[in-house]
């Protein structure tokens, strides 16, 4: 039976184009596979007979960017929308485990898509949306399968970082990696070291914000510990304790499955119980016990992530939430609420709620029913306190650092130990936050003794 799927205007035109001119050309890759799945592209890549020269020619009328002319790649700019348009192709050699060695144009279809990395990603389409499928996209897509294409062992000498991608693959649509190709990426999982980190990264975020990244982790364990080898003595790890019904990493990935797919939270999730192994203890009652693992976790996070070229603000999060992750928030009230607004920030306190949620959750031993409510309690205590817009930073102290140096206070570090004690008393409710107020709080502070 004919496949269609709906071309978008703006790549009919450049498909058309092309094919007025002479040249076989198709939509290619993703954008196939996702509107197969009734989903909308990102990207259109198009693929062509046409050489980059030609190419060139066909929309000399339009802004033209020569992206990867040594792979046969042109940019071409229609409205201000970027298209890559691909010369057919096959790859010769990979020594690097990365980029082909050269590669030779094609001037037939097939040759082009039995070089790329999974079946699902194998399909093309033409400008009415007719899907060539030469193997088994289709099939795979209606089955739920990640399968290479031709032989994995190649595919994945090829390009190790394809090892990750099935697995990000697998997370993000829920399907299963076939047989043959998931002995293969057990059998590779070392080539993985050779890949670059900002690479690595790019993929292991996709996978770790998967619906169905905690099942895709558990089946493949050993791969994702070479890229994150500090996950490793987790696995397996019995806890010895009352409160946990599973070993460290079915608990980590318990978690996972609990908070939302977002980066820093998902991350969070993932390393909030890497130091447990390091730090555990037996008691006399061989009770077993991890004192001080949530600083020794967010250590090794905030190595790992650095390691991996992760930005600063992604790092500083993910370690702070590994650090607080055991803050026993249960039982907080208004004025602790809003302690930990002032301290932390509505967003990493939106953030701890969910990581302690999900961390009890996945404990598998505390009542579900009774996580929910108290995370919907702390929840609207939250929004109450927030909409109460109370001062809970010093940008919002209605005193700063300028009024202090006219009290003649001097410049230096006790101006800011001075503010951070002003905001203390705001948030705790020993003064309003009025001018006023905040001078004659901060004269006694000044002429107490034991201060500063």
């Amino acid at each position: 039976m004919e496949r269609r799927i709906t071309i978008p205007p703006k790549t009919r035109e450049l498909l058309s184009r092309l094919s007025s001119a002479g040249f076989a050309a198709y939509a290619v890759g993703g954008c196939v596979r996702d509107s197969l799945l009734g989903q909308t592209p990102q990207d259109w890549d198009i693929c062509t007979s046409a050489r980059p020269e030609e190419i060139l020619v066909c929309f000399q009328a339009e802004r033209t960017i020569l992206t990867g002319v040594r792979y046969g790649t042109v940019t071409v700019l229609l409205d201000g929308e970027a298209f890559e348009v691909t010369t057919f192709r096959t790859d010769l050699g990979y020594s690097d485990s990365r980029h082909p060695d050269g590669v030779r144009f094609l001037d037939t279809l097939r040759g082009d898509l039995a070089r790329r990395d999974f079946t699902v990603n194998a399909m093309a389409a033409d400008a009415e949306g007719r899907v060539t499928d030469c193997f088994g996209g289709v099939e795979d897509l209606k089955n739920g399968r990640i399968r290479c294409v031709g032989v994995p062992e190649e595919r994945f000498s090829e390009d190790a970082l394809r090892i990750l991608r099935a697995l990000r693959f697998a997370a993000r649509l829920g399907f299963a990696v076939e047989d043959g190709t998931a002995a293969a990426i057990h059998a590779l999982r070392s080539r993985l070291t050779a890949v670059a980190p900002e690479r690595l990264r790019k993929e292991l975020c996709g996978l770790v914000c998967g619906a169905h990244a905690a099942e895709v982790m558990e089946r493949f364990s050993d791969a994702l510990c070479v890229v994150l080898p500090e996950l490793a003595p987790c696995i397996g790890f019995a806890q010895y304790n009352p409160h946990h019904a599973y070993d460290v990493w079915r608990h980590t990935l318990c978690a996972l499955k609990n908070v939302p797919p977002q980066e820093p939270l998902r991350l969070a999730a993932l390393l909030h119980d890497i130091g447990k192994p390091s730090t555990f203890f037996f008691d006399k009652n061989l009770v077993g016990h991890f004192y001080g693992h949530a600083t020794v976790g967010a250590a090794m996070s905030e190595a790992l992530l650095r390691r991996l070229h992760y930005d600063g603000a992604t790092v500083k999060t993910v370690t702070t939430l590994v650090r607080e992750h055991g803050l026993a928030l249960e039982d907080t009230d208004e004025r602790r609420m809003r302690r930990l607004l002032a301290r932390f920030g509505e967003q990493t306190v939106r953030q701890l709620l969910a990581l302690r949620r999900a961390d009890r959750l996945g404990k598998g031993r505390d009542d579900g029913a009774q996580i929910e409510a108290q995370t919907q309690r702390l929840t609207a205590l939250l929004e109450r306190t927030l909409a109460e817009e109370q001062c809970l930073s010093l940008k919002t102290l209605a005193l700063n650092g300028d009024d202090l140096l006219a009290m003649g206070v001097p410049r230096g570090k006790r101006i800011g130990k001075l503010l951070k004690c002003l905001l203390s008393a705001v948030v705790d409710g020993e003064t309003p936050n009025e001018r006023t107020a905040l001078v004659s709080f901060a004269q006694n502070l000044l002429s107490a003794e034991e201060w500063d």
